[in-house]
């Protein structure tokens, strides 16, 4: 006998064909975060790039990684003028510093200033606040069954972009 709780196909849809209602709700949460970004970023006079290029620095610094302007280039899909002119902003903003590596001193390597982890706190901190209030409503068994949700999801969207930038020849 099957388990009653256990998680069916919907009638007349393939085994793993996602849901279009929670696929909506996942296009509406990402659409909704990006304006609470360009909100956010627009008060404190911040392009969404400058935000994704801190977002950038933070992720690979916390995992003991050096962020160069190569990095940002490549994780933001940029071009060189463009990366240059992003981190003069993040510079000039006092944002970020830039640091020579190296005997040959060439390497510049990108770390984020006091100024910005101040200021990336005082702009999403209202989201996080409100998010861990919505959170609060569920058990840490349902906290922890969309944690593996979401890292799934995550997990797909990034195999389907790669499938996108570099199609496997017919």
């Amino acid at each position: 006998m099957s388990d009653p709780s256990a998680p069916r196909p919907e009638a007349g849809r393939p085994e793993n064909a996602a849901p279009q209602e929670l696929v909506r709700l996942l296009q509406n949460f990402t659409l909704e975060a990006n304006h609470y970004v360009d909100a956010a970023g627009g008060r404190n006079d911040m392009h969404r790039t400058d935000l994704n290029a801190l977002a950038v620095i933070m992720r690979h610094s916390a995992a003991g990684q050096v962020v160069t302007p190569g990095v940002l280039r490549t994780e933001l899909r940029l071009s060189s003028p463009a990366t240059t002119a992003l981190i003069d902003r993040l510079h000039a903003s006092g944002h970020v510093v830039r640091e020579r590596l190296g005997t040959d001193r060439r390497q510049v390597q990108l770390h984020m200033t006091p100024k910005a982890y101040r200021d990336g706190s005082a702009m999403f901190m209202p989201l996080a606040l409100r998010m861990g209030k919505a959170m609060a409503a569920y058990s840490a068994e349902e906290l922890d069954l969309v944690t593996r949700f979401m890292t799934d999801m995550v997990e797909a969207t990034l195999a389907a972009r790669q499938e996108a930038t570099n199609p496997e020849p017919n």
